[in-house]
């Protein structure tokens, strides 16, 4: 994987992107000369349509990375591959029609769209199919060695076994671990020179899985095979590497204060955010406005009680504050005391269950946004109620608080909508990760993929 931004993106991913960004500028320009053929119009320099080739591409290409395209099940699945493609191309098109109207140019001819969808579905499948036949394979993922056999050993094996893995477990040395779960694997007494081995193996990094290092860590060993130019990861780095989010089993406090990360110098990048939420919040408040109006008076129509209610949820650096959602449950929802939601709620009204599955309940929270209260992007907010129980069940919890909550974050696009302690515990994961490497660009990845969760329903409930 490559960082980029503080944001880890597989090489695939990457490569990938790339060829999908070059056949959507070569669809643009076949559509253009298909369709000035037909017309009898001379189709003249490429050089002049540099610009709106560009426009079309990197519009493609948002609307791919939205609704999920460059996602690990489309990655493994050619079926998958092709309805969200079909879905991030459409949705594409009415975009590029849409700004063409607005500015009132002549880029995109509704017939050279069309020939343009055509043509880059086709060029982007065939990509796939290209794709999954040449580096699906084991040789184009970067060899492992493990360091230990227990279970952190045995995760790392788990995570090498998913199609979607960037790299494959070449061995495991059991460096004497008190419960091997490994099965061959090599005993480090049987090893002369690890760095020998590592060589021999083609090993292009190394990652200490030991489940007790006091004492356990082969220094010389690790010193020696870095100096000799392979990758030496420890578990928790590369778990988050690997998986977009913390391990709290494996992590400790030392590990926080001295990795990369939390760093301070965010002025510039939380003055830019604060700047995008105030004019964000700002036209989601006047472009939905008359959506609230009809909805909270339906709303009304559907159930006894107000279209909108508050919620004390708890904030920055902890202070509490209130947000406000169109009322989705009955009013009587929580008569017996704060609850956590479940699937198929009772509770729920029935056009509560509408608004939840697209999200309109959360439109009136531009408005704690526009208050500062809140962010578009962050941890997802909890009740106090909620909260003293988690800080006290889960390590690290209370770290969450120190970054602005958010309308949508990193677990909400990551994890399915889930309302227990082991839920809070998962979603604390991606919620430290995104705390820890946060920069615009994560923001930007977040934003564009919540269109993701909004269009297949993920983690709606």
């Amino acid at each position: 994987m490559v960082r980029l931004f503080k944001h880890y993106i597989s090489y695939a991913v990457i490569l990938l992107c790339a060829v999908d960004f070059v056949l959507l500028i070569l669809a643009n320009e076949a559509s253009w000369r298909l369709r000035a053929a037909q017309i009898g119009m001379a189709a003249g320099s490429v050089l002049d349509r540099v610009g709106a080739h560009g426009a079309f591409a990197v519009i493609m290409l948002l609307a791919m990375v939205a609704v999920g395209v460059y996602g690990s099940d489309a990655l493994r699945s050619m079926r998958f591959a092709g309805a969200r493609l079909l879905v991030a191309i459409s949705l594409g098109i009415i975009a590029l029609s849409f700004v063409d109207f607005v500015v009132q140019g002549s880029h995109f001819w509704r017939s050279t769209l069309a020939y343009s969808m055509a043509i880059a579905i086709v060029l982007l499948m065939f990509n796939r199919l290209v794709f999954h036949a040449v580096f699906g394979s084991a040789a184009f993922r970067h060899r492992v060695l493990v360091l230990g056999t227990g279970e952190r050993a045995e995760r790392v094996r788990e995570l090498g076994e998913r199609p979607e893995s960037g790299f494959t477990v070449t061995g495991f040395v059991n460096m004497n671990d008190a419960e091997s779960r490994i099965a061959g694997a090599v005993p480090r007494a049987e090893i002369d020179n690890l760095t020998r081995y590592v060589e021999t193996l083609g090993i292009s990094e190394v990652v200490v899985a030991l489940q007790e290092r006091r004492n356990a860590l082969p220094l010389k060993d690790l010193l020696r095979i870095k100096t000799a130019g392979v990758h030496v990861n420890e578990f928790s780095s590369f778990i988050e590497r690997e998986t977009g989010r913390i391990d709290l089993a494996s992590v400790n406090p030392s590990w926080l204060i001295f990795s990369d990360g939390f760093s301070s110098g965010r002025a510039i990048s939380s003055a830019a955010k604060r700047v995008f939420d105030i004019c964000a919040s700002s036209l989601v408040l006047v472009v939905t406005g008359p959506v609230i109006v009809l909805f909270a008076l339906l709303v009304r129509l559907d159930s006894k009680g107000p279209a909108f209610y508050r919620q004390s949820r708890v904030g920055l650096f902890g202070v509490p504050f209130d947000v406000i959602k169109l009322r989705s449950m009955r009013t009587d929802a929580e008569a017996g005391g704060a609850q956590w939601a479940s699937k198929d709620d009772p509770r729920v009204t029935r056009i509560g269950k509408f608004i939840r599955k697209v999200r309109i309940d959360e439109l009136p929270q531009a408005w704690t946004v526009l208050k500062g209260e809140m962010s578009f992007v962050g941890p997802r907010p909890e009740r106090p109620e909620f909260v003293a129980d988690l800080e006290e069940h889960i390590p690290f919890y209370a770290e969450r608080h120190m970054v602005k909550p958010g309308i949508t974050g990193w677990a909400q696009i990551n994890y399915p909508y889930g309302a227990s302690v082991e839920d809070s515990r998962n979603k604390l994961e991606y919620d430290l990760y995104y705390a820890k490497n946060y920069t615009p660009f994560l923001d930007l990845l977040i934003l564009l993929q919540t269109l993701r969760v909004v269009i297949w329903s993920e983690g709606a409930r």
